[in-house]
């Protein structure tokens, strides 16, 4: 009975040795260190590190240098990377109706409430093998970059670089696209190989890209999603505790979406600083503008899915 007891012990103090152990999690990003839409990320990591200390920790290991963007879904999707700070724009051939995501006018705790949340987090489960953790960008909108003006929205003759965000937007206002990775901007309008660029009204500065950007069309269009994305066998491999400090510093991170307000206008003042003057569509103008980004990118998605397309509607817009 003594050596029973004895093992029994042994074995109770092995398995509690188990669950004790803490987890450490690859983390990379899809951005610059340091940049506009890195730095949510870092603070999450950050976060983690500190709130789950002997349960769970990241280990940061990088960006681009890390893994290229338009990589890093399938690391993050086949295990090679654990949790991933990544646009939709970037992993659109593992996840098609993605798209869906920046056409969204509400914000992530409303697509918690609504239901939409869940529905996208199902997508990425079943298409990527990925947990949709969180959601960055809320009210930081994208808009035309230029090194010419324009006076009005039509951008034939015109070479944009572009992203799967505002692809069928710019193809169908007339523009020449070509697909660059963010790092390639800089040289390519320095070159004259193209006019402008689809990119927020944050993080121009951050890449240098002001240097050879002279104008910013108004108004902005559509929303950035830049998401935490978590392996699903991992996460599936995680313990409560180590989940719930994970989905704790989410939270703390998208409740921070509604500094990027006052960081929008900051960062419009330091764009006019810098010489890059706005080309602002009157009414009219900005009206097809906006309806031409809806509509384009909306039939996109349809285009995949078109009851898909209707569903993530309902609950991505207002």
């Amino acid at each position: 009975m003594r050596t029973y007891l004895a093992a029994a012990a042994m074995a109770l103090l092995a398995t509690s040795a188990v669950q004790a152990e803490e987890v450490t999690l690859r983390g990379v990003t899809a951005f610059a260190g340091g940049t506009t839409f890195s730095r949510p990320f870092e603070a999450f990591v950050e976060r983690v590190n500190e709130t789950g200390a002997g349960v769970v920790q990241i280990d940061y290991v990088g960006g681009p240098e890390a893994v290229p963007p338009f990589e890093l879904g399938n690391a993050v999707s086949e295990g090679v990377v654990d949790i991933a700070n990544n646009t939709t724009a970037f992993y659109t051939n593992l996840l098609p109706a993605g798209d869906a995501l920046h056409l969204a006018t509400n914000t992530i705790q409303d697509q918690r409430a609504n239901g939409c949340y869940d529905k996208i987090d199902a997508l990425h489960q079943e298409q990527m093998n990925v947990k949709f953790l969180a959601r960055t960008g809320d009210n930081i909108q994208f808009h035309l970059y230029l090194t010419k003006p324009i006076d009005g929205p039509d951008l034939s003759g015109l070479t944009i670089r572009t992203t799967p965000v505002y692809r069928a937007m710019f193809e169908a206002l007339g523009a020449t696209l070509v697909r660059t990775a963010p790092g390639d901007v800089y040289t390519s309008l320095e070159r004259g190989a193209i006019d402008g660029y689809g990119w927020p009204v944050q993080g121009v500065l951050d890449l240098g890209w002001d240097e050879q950007t002279k104008y910013r069309v108004d108004p902005g269009f559509y929303q950035v999603d830049v998401n935490f994305l978590v392996n699903l066998d991992r996460w599936n491999e995680l313990s409560d505790e180590a989940k719930s400090v994970l989905e704790e510093a989410a939270a703390w991170t998208e409740e921070r979406n509604a500094e990027n307000i006052d960081i929008n206008a900051s960062e419009v003042e330091k764009q006019a600083a810098a010489g890059i003057e706005t080309i602002a569509f009157d009414d009219d103008k900005a009206a097809q503008w906006l309806e031409t980004a809806q509509e384009a990118g909306w039939a996109g998605v349809a285009a995949i899915d078109a009851a898909l397309a209707d569903e993530l509607k309902a609950c991505l817009v207002d």
